[in-house]
């Protein structure tokens, strides 16, 4: 087997242990995520990447750990916008916060499924036909370009979202509660609840969220194993760092420029291609990692007026 089988090992036992071990032992029973935990849990899965990155460095050299580093912090910066929404759901159906963490449990192990098939499907068609990267760059602007001209929704009728309305048209719902399950046998028919519809909300935004973390990804780099574990690894310390940050998300709210700038500079870097010239990975890493710093140190320094 090649370095790169065996890393795809590494990375496939690491995450099916973290799941056992997570649902399995620690989490079986619904309780609140206090913060100390969560912070506990979010600089492991930090410290996790950075030696996966470093495994990188060892055995596939600079350039693509450069590339593994840049892709894992663009998506998590994308993931902040997630998590905003997570919590606007979770805020509109009043759902309890020891019901939390099941909800996104789940919702992270439907997310690492439909990334891997996004993401195969992204690496088939730029095999197939590279100029696609282009039109992920096109994307790309676009969306930097969008977010940098929007503001935050807090007020979203979520009842009027489609994947509601379809779910309440194919599926049985009970207007019991739900008491931590999904679903359950009600007058002798298999009734669902409403954190399964909150599951499917939160699954559903994840997908819309990858049409732009995914593209973002590619134009970083094109190595399916970069993309795939850069990708994953971040998610996984998605659910970790809501607990983390909910109550603070608020106060970061330059995050969504520094994040337009990154998307922005990537897409950029990407049709940038078109006329010969070449950023190497390393220079987008410093820009990506400075573009980060600089929102958090903004946020802090010119604080939101309430």
């Amino acid at each position: 087997m090649d370095v790169q089988t065996n890393l795809f090992i590494v990375f496939g036992v690491i995450i099916i242990l973290f799941l056992i071990i997570d649902l399995g032992f620690f989490n079986r029973k619904s309780h609140k995520i206090e913060f100390k935990p969560a912070l506990i849990q979010s600089l492991v899965w930090i410290g996790i990447s950075i030696m996966f990155a470093f495994l990188i460095f060892v055995y596939m050299g600079r350039e693509m750990a450069a590339q593994f580093m840049s892709a894992y912090v663009t998506e998590k910066m994308l993931s902040v916008d997630n998590l905003f929404v997570i919590m606007l759901i979770f805020s509109y159906f009043k759902l309890e916060e020891k019901y939390h963490h099941r909800v996104l449990f789940w919702g992270i192990l439907g997310a690492i499924i439909f990334r891997g098939i996004f993401i195969s499907a992204g690496a088939y068609i730029i095999h197939q036909f590279y100029w696609v990267l282009y039109i992920f760059g096109a994307i790309l602007l676009y969306t930097g370009i969008k977010l940098l001209r929007d503001k935050k929704e807090e007020h979203i009728d979520f009842n009027k979202n489609k994947i509601i309305k379809t779910a309440r048209k194919l599926l049985p719902f009970t207007t019991n509660h739900h008491n931590g399950k999904f679903f359950f046998k009600e007058h002798g028919k298999f009734c669902f609840t409403s954190l399964f519809l909150i599951m499917l909300l939160v699954e559903g935004t994840d997908i819309i969220f990858a049409i732009d973390s995914i593209p973002a990804v590619f134009a970083i780099s094109q190595n399916f194993f970069i993309v795939f574990t850069s990708n994953i690894f971040a998610i996984m310390g998605l659910r970790a760092l809501f607990f983390l940050i909910e109550s603070v998300l608020h106060r970061f709210h330059h995050l969504q420029k520094g994040l337009a700038f990154i998307l922005l500079f990537i897409g950029l870097k990407m049709l940038s291609g078109i006329f010969g010239l070449h950023i190497s990975s390393l220079i987008s890493f410093g820009i990506i990692m400075l573009a980060l710093s600089m929102s958090i140190v903004l946020s802090i320094l010119f604080p939101k007026k309430i």
